[in-house]
Formats: C-alpha cells, structure tokens, sequence
C-alpha cells in the first residue's frame, strides 16, 4: 500500500526505491544514507508526516543521500538494523549503520539528533538469522536483540 505523499519521494524528488537486489551496491555507494522504511501508511499514519519533513531534513543535511526502503523487502532489511517502530529513518555511512530515529520528531529534536548520529562511528552489527513462521530464514537480528528477553 502507497499513498501520494510518499510516491511523491520517487516520482517527483526522484529518491531511489530500494530492493533487496540492489540495496547494498546503492547504499555502499555513498558518504550518508537516509533510508524511509515507511511501512503501510493506513497502519502507520506517521509515515506521511515523515514523508513530507525527509525533503526538509535533505535540505538541511545536504550530505545526506535519501532513499525509500521498497515496501516488499522493508521487513527482510528492517532485521538488519533492530528497530522495531515504524516509520523509521535509517542512517548510513558507506553504507555502515550509523543510527535510527523512529515515528515523528520535532524539528528541533531532528535537529539536534541527526548531527550526533552523523558524527558517530559506524558500527558492524553482527546477524543472527531469524527463522520465518514458515521455517524459512527470513531476516536477522544482532546480537544483542537476540538475547533480549
């Protein structure tokens, strides 16, 4: 499910959609990301609002490379990273996890926050797959999520 604000993102700004396919090569690719894993926009109505500050944020941090996760492989990619709220904004360096923000902020809460998640370390999370309530693997947490109660 889409919604005219956040087709906006790609058809009009020309973000990338991302897949599982070509997700690493893009991201890898550049100095900062900002990935929008919108999620279902009926499910989670903040992801509009989010929709329309990310053009915002993009103006103010012009380093950053945005890109919205495809809605097909948001669940398989969103493993990667260990949130578990929706909409969620997450921050790259070549590619290497810097950083999350979850739901909608204050503008001076963004402000405040995505300079620091820039200015940090990337780190290299290690996976642990988690199985598919079919049995198949079906993404990964790290491991500090996998051993939460």
């Amino acid at each position: 499910m889409s919604h005219p604000l956040i087709e906006r993102l790609t058809a009009t700004l020309g973000y990338p959609l991302l897949d599982a396919a070509g997700f690493d090569r893009q991201v890898q690719a550049q100095p900062f990301s900002v990935l929008f894993f919108a999620g279902d926009p009926k499910r989670f109505p903040e992801s509009l609002d989010v929709a329309v500050i990310l053009p915002e944020l993009v103006k103010a941090f012009p380093q950053l490379v945005p890109a919205l996760v495809a809605g097909e492989d948001e669940a398989g990619l969103q493993g990667r990273y260990g949130f578990a709220v929706w909409p969620t904004l997450v921050f790259l360096k070549e590619g290497r996890y810097l950083g999350s923000l979850s739901r909608v902020l204050n503008w001076g809460e963004y402000l405040e926050r995505i300079p620091a998640i820039l200015a940090g370390e990337p780190e290299d999370l290690p996976r642990i797959p988690v199985l598919s309530l079919d049995g198949g693997a079906s993404s990964s947490c790290s491991q500090m999520e996998a051993s939460e109660p």
